[in-house]
C-alpha cells in the first residue's frame, strides 16, 4: 500500500486538478439562467438616436384620424413591458420603436376598425452612459443624443494633474462583441479630431490617472490602514476629552490631522 500510493499520487492529482479546474471554469445551470447574452445586460438594446425605443416606464401617445374617439390613448409602459389599450388589453411594447408600434397596433385593430390611420408618439426613459476615473463628476450620465468623447469628458471635469487625456478609454460592454477603444483627448487640444467619435447610450468612459496619478493612487492604497488606525485614535482622545469636560481644537495640528 505505502510503495502503490506514491506511484499513483501525481496522476490522481493531476486528475484532481483538471476537475477542480472544470468546476470552477463551468457555471452550474442554475447561473446559467441568469448570465447576460445580449448586449448591455439592459433589458431592452438599441440605438435611441437611429431610431428612440420605449422602455419600462415611458409614455406612449395612440392616435388615429379615423377613429379619434375610440383610438386616442396616453398611457405608460408598465412594469412587464405591457400597455393597456382599448379592446385589445394588455399589449407588449416595452423594446419597440415608434414604427414597430404603428405596425403592431395597425395589424391588431385591423379586425376591429375597417379604416385606420395609426400614428404613435413615444416618450421613453432615461438614457444614460457613465463616467469614471479621474475626474471629479463621476457615475451615471444622462444621454441626451449628439454627444462626442471630448464633450463627455470635459463635461465630467477632468483633474488636470493626474488624469492622463492621452489614454482615455471609451468601452461598448457586450457579452460576445465588446468593443474598447482607446482615445487621446490630448490631441484634440492642437486640432486633430480623428478620435472625437459620438458617445452611445450606455458607453462607459474610463479617465485613468497618469505616472503622477498612479503614484498618488499607490500610496494612498499603502496608507490607506495607517489613515484608519490615526483616524480611530484621534476620535477616541477626542472622545475622551468630551468625557472630561475639557475643551479641544477641532481644526488644530498634530500628528492625527496630517492625513
Amino acid at each position: 500500500m505505502n510503495h502503490f500510493f506514491p506511484r499513483l499520487t501525481p496522476r490522481l492529482f493531476g486528475l484532481l486538478l483538471l476537475a477542480l479546474a472544470s468546476c470552477s471554469t463551468t457555471p452550474d445551470k442554475r447561473a446559467l439562467q441568469y448570465l447576460n447574452t445580449d448586449g448591455f445586460g439592459s433589458r431592452y438594446t438599441g440605438n435611441a438616436e437611429e431610431e428612440n425605443y420605449i422602455t419600462i416606464g415611458g409614455s406612449l401617445s395612440i392616435t388615429d384620424s379615423y377613429n379619434e374617439r375610440d383610438l386616442t390613448v396616453n398611457v405608460t409602459v408598465d412594469i412587464d413591458g405591457t400597455v393597456l389599450l382599448p379592446e385589445l388589453g394588455a399589449v407588449h411594447v416595452a423594446g419597440l420603436t415608434r414604427t414597430e408600434i404603428e405596425a403592431l397596433l395597425t395589424e391588431k385593430y385591423s379586425s376591429y376598425y375597417d379604416s385606420l390611420d395609426i400614428r404613435v408618439s413615444i416618450a421613453s426613459g432615461q438614457k444614460n452612459y457613465f463616467v469614471y476615473g479621474e475626474v471629479s463628476s463621476e457615475g451615471v450620465k444622462t444621454f441626451a443624443g449628439d454627444l462626442t468623447v471630448f464633450e463627455a469628458v470635459m463635461a465630467a471635469n477632468p483633474d488636470k494633474a493626474i488624469a492622463n487625456l492621452g489614454r482615455v478609454r471609451l468601452i461598448r460592454a457586450d457579452p460576445r462583441d465588446p468593443f474598447v477603444i482607446t482615445i487621446p483627448i490630448n490631441e484634440m487640444f492642437v486640432g486633430d479630431s480623428t478620435y472625437n467619435i459620438h458617445v452611445q447610450e450606455r458607453d462607459i468612459i474610463y479617465v485613468p490617472a497618469n505616472l503622477l496619478g498612479q503614484i498618488g493612487n499607490f500610496l494612498d492604497t499603502l496608507l490607506a490602514p495607517v489613515k484608519k488606525v490615526l483616524q480611530g485614535l484621534t476620535g477616541a482622545l477626542n472622545n475622551g476629552r468630551r468625557g472630561r469636560g475639557g475643551g479641544f481644537n477641532n481644526g488644530g495640528g498634530g500628528l492625527f490631522n496630517i492625513f
